[in-house]
């Protein structure tokens, strides 16, 4: 079996998640996983970890993660669209409250013109 058809077949037979993780500062990131790898954390950018966090602040270091989403019958497209979704419903991409990168985060308000 290749490579493309493995992963293929794990996408097929595994849960696929959205996770939040919740860092020691309150700040969260939004996650998905298709592998059930209970061991997985996210692809958080680690400078941004190294803005917040000292040296000695990762000696002792809890992080929380939430399933916040389950599912084995759902597309990779779907799986995506919700991950962005629960993204803004979290606001996890506004830097002073998560660490999402994308979608990118616009400080600007929708003025409602009625």
């Amino acid at each position: 079996m290749n490579k493309k058809s493995s992963i293929e077949e794990k996408y097929k037979n595994n849960y696929k998640i959205i996770y939040k993780i919740t860092y020691p500062n309150g700040k969260i990131y939004i996650g998905q996983d298709f592998t059930n790898n209970y061991n997985y954390f996210g692809s958080i950018d680690e400078e941004l970890l190294k803005r917040d966090f000292s040296d000695d602040d990762i000696l002792s270091f809890t992080i929380i993660k939430e399933v916040i989403f389950r599912e084995k019958n759902i597309t990779k497209k779907s799986l995506n669209l919700l991950e962005k979704n629960y993204i803004l419903q979290y606001n996890s991409n506004n830097p002073n409250v998560g660490y999402n990168k994308l979608p990118v985060y616009s400080s600007c308000k929708k003025i409602d013109s009625k």
